[in-house]
């Protein structure tokens, strides 16, 4: 029970994502909108050390890659809802995407390499027009393909086959769902969402998802509903699992846990709550050097929708190009430098290695 009150509502720290749909940061020209405003805001720390400093501390800075397993691609910031905690600022009134020619530099760079999976996010990713054929080409080389889905774009009238190709080309879908209540759920990610999310998640198990023996993985991802670490994987899995199938009859594979991170909208949630300073020291307070280890970023190359290279997503809504002298676009690619470069970090990065750690597949550690 202690895990469900984690994320619960909290009269002091709890997002809400009132009606009307608010427009992004970008569309009501709010100065966080810029990653040089919210890395000058994110450089000021005040009662912990810089990340840096940390990294040095146990030996691990300057950061580098290990290897890469993880080829991420984000096509771009459209997306069919606007999440008050949406890291990526996306929203229906975005219209970053990817070309089709950035996405054949994408394949072909892939085919350079022996990355075993495909990580396709946004925005919404299924709504760039290159979404599908991303994937037939990336099954095409024989790669794990994840679609990182928001459920509710599922039930859109022109993705009306969406399900189905998903299903059968193996996708693996990563999808969010807060709560596996409509009240949390909604305030952060816009009334109706979670009945709509829970209408998609029929359709999916319907065509076998989520359902045991059938190969087609269905796992879902919970973000605190306010200023709060995640709860335990294990213990918040247990109980999502037993609510959704007593309440609804869903069945799903795993689900993740992740940090909100303190960038864009979360981070304008964070300053307007006056919460920031209390979670940024509660981040760096519950920094773990064995997370720290094992973050994504190590294993990933992060291909933003104009191609420039990242370490990772969110590096990339930072604009914090992959750096040191490696390549820094999708065209240049050389799976060498890039599987033993320096990784770039700043102060969010405490948002992957507090507590249990945080990454795209949910806890760093046990």
């Amino acid at each position: 029970m202690q895990a469900a009150l984690v994320v619960g509502p909290d009269t002091s720290h709890g997002i809400e994502n009132k009606e009307p749909m608010a427009l992004t940061l970008l569309g009501q020209q709010n100065p966080l909108a810029s990653p040089t405003e919210q890395l000058k805001i994110l450089g000021k720390v005040v009662n912990c050390i810089p990340f840096d400093a940390q990294l040095d501390h146990i030996g691990l800075l300057p950061l580098r890659a290990t290897g890469l397993t993880v080829f991420q691609i984000n096509v771009g910031k459209l997306c069919n809802q606007t999440c008050r905690h949406c890291h990526v600022d996306a929203g229906p009134d975005r219209t970053e995407r990817m070309s089709l020619e950035t996405a054949e530099q994408c394949i072909r760079a892939l085919a350079q390499t022996d990355i075993p999976t495909v990580d396709i996010t946004g925005g919404a990713p299924e709504l760039n027009p290159n979404f599908r054929w991303l994937v037939e080409q990336s099954r095409a080389l024989g790669r794990h393909v994840m679609d990182r889905c928001n459920l509710s774009v599922l039930l859109l009238p022109s993705q009306a086959d969406l399900a189905e190709f998903l299903a059968g080309h193996r996708v693996e879908i990563v999808a969010s769902l807060p709560y596996y209540r409509a009240g949390q759920t909604d305030a952060q990610r816009g009334d109706g969402i979670f009945e709509k999310s829970i209408q998609a998640l029929r359709l999916l198990n319907g065509l076998g998802y989520g359902r045991p023996d059938t190969g087609l993985s269905l796992n879902l991802v919970c973000n605190p509903v306010g200023a709060f670490l995640p709860p335990k994987q294990e213990a918040i899995e247990a109980q999502f699992r037993k609510e959704l199938l007593t309440r609804h009859g869903l069945e799903f594979n795993h689900l993740y846990t992740i940090t909100n991170m303190p960038i864009s909208r979360f981070l304008e949630f964070l300053l307007e709550s006056g919460n920031y300073e209390q979670y940024m020291e509660r981040l760096a307070n519950a920094f773990n050097p064995v997370a720290a280890a094992g973050v994504m970023c190590r294993y990933t190359i992060s291909v933003s929708w104009d191609g420039t290279l990242y370490d990772c997503d969110f590096n990339q809504m930072l604009e914090l190009p992959v750096d040191h002298g490696a390549p820094t676009h999708i065209r240049n690619f050389d799976p060498v430098q890039l599987n033993q470069r320096q990784i770039t970090t700043r102060n969010h990065c405490y948002g992957c290695t507090a507590g249990a750690g945080s990454s795209c597949g949910g806890s760093v550690t046990s």
